[in-house]
C-alpha cells in the first residue's frame, strides 16, 4: 500500500496499526496547556513531576522515570542498561525488538546480540528459556546471556498471564539475568488480564519497563520505567547521550500526566480491546473468514480469501496483508474506533465473500 493511500485513509477504515489513530482530546489539551508560561527545562517542571508522581502511584512504589519520544528509544536504552556489549538479549523471534527495530537494540547496546527463544503464540517457552539462559555461559568465545525481554502484549496479540511472567522472570533471575518488558501495548494487556500495573511488572520480576502511550492516545510520548534504583544513573546518562533528554520535556510529560488522569489510558485500551473482540466475534460468523486466534488485546490475525482482501482495499480499508503468508490479514483496532466502524468493516467482509 502506498504512502499516499495510507495518508488519505478515513479513520473509520484505518486498521494498519493503532499508530494511525490521532490523540485523545484530553492529551491534546494538556499539550496546549503546557505551552503557556515559562518553566525550567530538562524535566525540572511541574508537568514532569506530576507524571512521575502518577506513575509511582499506579505502580505502588517509587520508580525512576525517563520520558522518551519513541518506543524504539525506550527499548534500546532499557536493554543497554541491562546488557553489556558482549551479552545477549533473549527474546521471542517474533518480538518487536527482533523484527521491527532496524537494529536499534544492537546499536544502543553497542553490539549485544539478540537471541531468539521460541514458543507458541509469540510467547517465550519456559523450557526453551531454561536452556537458553545457560547456553555457553562462561565461554569467552560466545556472547553471554544477560537479559530476557518479553512483549506485553505480543506482536501477535497474545498476552502473557501473570503466572507466565513470573515463571519467565524466575528462570531469568535464577541464571543471573535481568528482565525487560516491552510494553508498547501495556495498557491493552493490563485490561485484558484485569491485573494491576504492579502485579504485571515488578511484583512478577520485571526490572525495567518500556511504558507505551503513543499507540493508546498519546502523541509522541513513551517512557522508561525502572524498578531498580541502581539503574537510574546509567539510564539518565544514556538518555542524554541518545538525545532523549528533551529540553522542553513538559510537552512529553504533560501527555503522560493526562494519559494517566481519570484512568484515560485504561478506558482507551478497553475500547480498543473491545473493538477487536467485536471484530473477531463477527468474523467467526462469516464463511471463509477464519481467525488464527481469539484476540486478547487489540490485534487480530485472520485468513481471508483474496477477493475479500482486494475488495476491502478497493473500498479504502487499510490493513496489513500477505506479509506473513498469502491470505493472512492483520487488523489492529484503536481507542478511536467505534462499534459502527467495526460493523461497517464486517458488512464489507460479508459482501465480498458472496
Amino acid at each position: 500500500m502506498s504512502t499516499s493511500a495510507i495518508a488519505t485513509t478515513p479513520s473509520s477504515r484505518a486498521f494498519i496499526s493503532d499508530n494511525m489513530a490521532g490523540a485523545s482530546p484530553q492529551i491534546a489539551r494538556a499539550v496546549a496547556d503546557a505551552a503557556a508560561g515559562q518553566v525550567l527545562p530538562y524535566g525540572n517542571d511541574p508537568f514532569t513531576e506530576s507524571a512521575r508522581r502518577r506513575l509511582g502511584e499506579i505502580f505502588e512504589r517509587d520508580v525512576e522515570v525517563f520520558p522518551v519520544s519513541t518506543g524504539s528509544a525506550a527499548n534500546g536504552l532499557s536493554l543497554a542498561a541491562l546488557t553489556p556489549p558482549w551479552g545477549s538479549v533473549l527474546s521471542h523471534p517474533d518480538s518487536h525488538i527482533n523484527t521491527d527495530e532496524c537494529g536499534a537494540p544492537e546499536f544502543f547496546t553497542n553490539g549485544a546480540k539478540l537471541v531468539g527463544v521460541p514458543g507458541a503464540d509469540s510467547k517465550i517457552d519456559p523450557d526453551a528459556l531454561r536452556v537458553a539462559v545457560r547456553r555457553r555461559t562462561g565461554d569467552v568465545h560466545s556472547v553471554q546471556p544477560s537479559a530476557v525481554s518479553i512483549s506485553q502484549a505480543t506482536e501477535s496479540g497474545s498476552v502473557y498471564t501473570l503466572d507466565e511472567i513470573r515463571e519467565v522472570s524466575a528462570i531469568a533471575k535464577d541464571a543471573g539475568l535481568r528482565v525487560h518488558m516491552d510494553g508498547a501495548r501495556f495498557a491493552n494487556a493490563l485490561v485484558h488480564l484485569g491485573a494491576t500495573p504492579a502485579e504485571m511488572t515488578w511484583k512478577a520480576g520485571v526490572d525495567v519497563l518500556s511504558f507505551g502511550a503513543t499507540k493508546n492516545g498519546a502523541m509522541t510520548a513513551d517512557a522508561i520505567v525502572s524498578f531498580d534504583p541502581a539503574l537510574a544513573g546509567e539510564l539518565a546518562f544514556r538518555a542524554k547521550r541518545a538525545g532523549q533528554l528533551a529540553s522542553k520535556m513538559r510537552f512529553n510529560t504533560a501527555q503522560i500526566d493526562a494519559y494517566l488522569t481519570d484512568d484515560l489510558w485504561l478506558r482507551n485500551a478497553r475500547q480498543a480491546n473491545e473493538m477487536a473482540t467485536r471484530l473477531g466475534d463477527g468474523l467467526k460468523s462469516i464463511a471463509g473468514a477464519g481467525l488464527l486466534a481469539t484476540p486478547q488485546a487489540n490485534i487480530l490475525f485472520c485468513r481471508l480469501p483474496q477477493q475479500v482482501t482486494e475488495g476491502l482495499l478497493a473500498e479504502g480499508y487499510a490493513f496489513y496483508h500477505d506479509r506473513w503468508e498469502p491470505g493472512i490479514v492483520r487488523f489492529v483496532t484503536a481507542f478511536s474506533h467505534s462499534a459502527d466502524d467495526i460493523d461497517q468493516l464486517l458488512d464489507a467482509v460479508h459482501r465480498h465473500t458472496r
